[in-house]
């Protein structure tokens, strides 16, 4: 009876919700076969090979420990808009953004700070010249060219990249192997192999740097993320990483792990509810082939894994800039 007192003791955390316990590795058999067993909000299933090294996991989670020190001026919206939906996903209101279908690859680098910034700022571009500009903004340029960024591949401070995107401006740029504007993707995607730099960006495309009028932090105020989304496009969020989400397959995401793995940097599209349960919808930059055909659905309105502490966006020039 002590054992069975123990166990229970191990997997319950506080506000009742149920955690694995230490002892599951994240991606394990044990693990998924655990998460389907609380018939939870969503399901678990194999995204990595459970051979993967847990320090190559750890590598993809970005964002830099002490991100949260480094903030964009807060945006505060005056005006909730009256119409906001209860459920909103920037692939639909804005279709012909091609931008926003698009799920990107970050390989084996710890890039996703530079993921998730370069994402919301092609969507925005996109949209706020309605369409006109179709660009994909180089999270190579990013993490190659920012020098107040943070550690490249070691990892980086989000806020910081649009920082630079005010300052500086980006270069274009598309995924790996293509010729997608100036500066596309230099790391192949889910390979571990690399022989050098990309050349020199001359005489590709006339693709100047992209610029911003400005950039800020959006408060995590439930209803203010929504209506910046609503208004102006897909944000930049990062969240703590705990080791069940490597296993998420579908429905809507809340840790059953107290296992932090690190800091990852996403793009936030749109929100809804599934089942009752109120969710943020989110792009994530590991290819289609991990989760739901690479997006993830993550509980929302509670702070779920401090997703909804650190939200960053900017307004591009007018379209006579471009």
């Amino acid at each position: 009876m002590k054992v069975l007192v123990i166990c229970a003791l191990l997997v319950v955390a506080a506000q009742g919700r149920i955690m694995a316990p230490p002892s599951l590795k994240p991606l394990s058999d044990e693990m998924i076969n655990f998460i389907n067993n609380l018939n939870t909000t969503w399901k678990a299933g194999r995204n990595f090979d459970e051979k993967v090294p847990l320090s190559y996991i750890k590598g993809l989670m970005g964002v830099h420990p002490d991100s949260k020190n480094y903030r964009l001026p807060l945006h505060y919206h005056t005006e909730i808009p009256d119409d906001l939906p209860e459920s909103f996903d920037a692939r639909e209101q804005w279709s012909n953004c091609s931008s926003i279908h698009l799920i990107r690859d970050q390989s084996e680098c710890g890039s996703c700070w530079a993921f998730g910034a370069a994402e919301a700022m092609s969507d925005r571009i996109c949209i706020h010249t309605n369409g006109k500009v179709q660009v994909n903004i180089s999270a190579e340029d990013l993490l190659t060219c920012c020098n107040s960024c943070g550690g490249g591949c070691n990892g980086g401070f989000p806020a910081a990249a649009w920082h630079f995107y005010e300052k500086e401006g980006v270069v274009t740029g598309g995924l790996y192997a293509t010729d997608d504007g100036c500066q596309p993707y230099y790391f192949p995607p889910c390979e571990h192999y690399g022989t050098g730099p990309l050349p020199p960006c001359k005489g590709i495309k006339p693709t100047p740097k992209c610029v911003r009028k400005k950039v800020y932090s959006i408060s995590q105020d439930e209803s203010q993320i929504k209506t910046e989304i609503f208004k102006n496009g897909p944000v930049e969020a990062d969240f703590m990483v705990y080791a069940d989400f490597m296993s998420y397959k579908s429905g809507v995401y809340q840790h059953h792990s107290d296992d932090v793995l690190g800091g990852h940097a996403i793009k936030i599209l749109g929100w809804g509810t599934e089942n009752g349960v109120p969710y943020w919808l989110v792009a994530n930059s590991w290819n289609k082939h991990w989760g739901d055909k690479g997006y993830f659905k993550i509980l929302r309105g509670k702070d779920e894994c401090d997703i909804e502490d650190h939200i960053n966006a900017g307004i591009p020039k007018e379209a006579k800039a471009y």
